[in-house]
């Protein structure tokens, strides 16, 4: 790496000037600089603006001449299993056997510390290939896991939110905790990791099914004491799981509820899939300023159902988008927003380029309450950001080339595209990954 802090990219630059709910307004929140100049300085992005040779001859440092490629924001995953990597694309299941069958034997491992460094590298590795800077990441039941991603985060200053697993009942011998013991070992790592340069924690109790009255309760308590955590979990996925809940939860009059009970909701708390909500259990989400993460390719991959994302748009919940590897079959959100557009074809909505790509960058940031520090390129914003090749194969040529607008090259990248295309990864101003050099000579290269 050059030993001066100031650097300099020309290319494309796509992102969004500011936060929108409807269609129309993130439309007019699109900001396109067709030949650009990005300006990065000690981790931060100094400047964006049109490429003249004036504004060049004037830095201070070598240009990166990146021209025919798109720089945009990095793309945020807000909701991915980290211990789930190893069982990607397992057959046959919906959700509760998919859990009993494959998920629960293999987090079964993660109580190794060693086992789960050498996962934690793999993992934060994929996120980094596919375009990923920022992800709301579930451990599993055992602190080594949580202790292993954040210890391998912080190794590039990533900006990056996980927690580990709590559930003490309806679970496998061998994960099942008291609910002291997921209480203390949570808030140990909230008092050793979060806010620990770019990282934050999570309160993860798993969902409600494997989640005991007491132990809600003490993990609503743990948020009121540690305000400035996040709180993550999944709501309304499957038929069977809202179906159990109602019968663990009776006085409850809804799933949403449960957690609104327990004091869950809220800014910062982030609900994956949200599919089969009722009426009331949207107005909860917006009365209480709670986020959603849309999951499409896990919901199409169990068969759990179509998000609908009208109607989070006109309850104005943030809304970001979540690969939720290992039931979404892969860390691409480029390939995440193209089963989006399907789920919500399916439903008769246009999910069009535009509005795909403001929920995998600004809007979730928006969701996680960070779009005062990440989620586009605006001046004094962290510097992660991707480097796009929008044509690395003849068919993206091709549809690339005859496409009308910049609109149209987008929709062909997050229909046609995937981790091939991106070209580099940048976190907090150094490069962590780039297209054609090796895992054994990244490390040289750059750290």
């Amino acid at each position: 790496m050059s030993d001066t802090t100031l650097k300099a990219f020309r290319a494309t630059l796509v992102d969004f000037n500011d936060l929108a709910h409807s269609s129309e307004q993130i439309a007019e929140q699109f900001r396109y600089i067709a030949d650009g100049l990005l300006v990065v300085e000690d981790g931060k992005i100094r400047d964006l603006l049109p490429w003249t040779l004036e504004a060049e001859q004037q830095l201070a440092c070598e240009v990166m001449d990146l021209r025919g490629k798109i720089i945009m924001p990095g793309m945020i995953d807000t909701h991915i299993h980290y211990p789930q990597t190893e069982m990607i694309a397992a057959f046959g299941e919906q959700l509760l056997e998919w859990l009993e069958q494959y998920t629960f034997p293999t987090e079964s491992k993660y109580g190794d510390e060693a086992y789960a460094r050498q996962m934690a590298t793999f993992f934060i590795r994929q996120l980094f290939s596919h375009g990923t800077t920022t992800a709301l990441v579930f451990g599993s039941v055992h602190p080594e896991s949580v202790e292993a991603l954040f210890g391998e985060a912080e190794k590039y200053a990533m900006r990056l939110i996980a927690g580990k697993v709590m559930m003490d009942r309806n679970v496998p011998t061998g994960l099942e905790e008291t609910v002291q013991q997921s209480v203390q070992q949570t808030e140990a790592l909230i008092e050793r990791w979060h806010g620990k340069g770019r990282l934050g924690y999570a309160i993860t109790p798993r969902f409600v099914p494997t989640s005991s009255p007491q132990l809600l309760e003490k993990a609503g308590e743990l948020r009121q004491r540690y305000p400035d955590v996040w709180m993550q979990t999944h709501l309304s996925e499957n038929q069977k799981e809202i179906a159990w809940v109602k019968q663990l939860y009776p006085q409850q009059e809804s799933y949403l509820a449960v957690y609104d009970h327990y004091r869950l909701t809220g800014k910062r708390s982030v609900f994956a899939h949200c599919i089969h909500l009722e009426d009331q259990e949207w107005q909860c989400l917006h009365n209480t300023g709670s986020s959603v993460s849309f999951c499409p390719s896990s919901n199409l991959f169990l068969g759990s159902g179509l998000f609908n994302l009208s109607a989070a748009k006109a309850h104005h919940i943030p809304v970001g988008i979540g690969t939720d590897v290992g039931a979404g079959t892969s860390f691409s959100l480029l390939r995440t927003l193209g089963d989006g557009y399907k789920v919500q074809q399916l439903q008769n909505y246009k999910l069009n380029a535009c509005e795909a790509f403001y929920h995998a960058t600004l809007g979730g940031a928006h969701a996680l309450d960070l779009h005062s520090v990440i989620g586009n390129l605006s001046p004094g914003k962290e510097a992660d950001f991707i480097v796009i090749d929008p044509a690395v194969t003849p068919l993206q040529a091709l549809r690339h080339h005859n496409s009308k607008d910049i609109f149209g090259q987008l929709f062909v990248l997050m229909t046609l595209g995937d981790e091939r295309n991106i070209a580099q990864t940048w976190v907090n101003g150094e490069c962590v990954w780039q297209q054609g050099i090796t895992e054994e000579s990244h490390h040289a290269v750059f750290a």
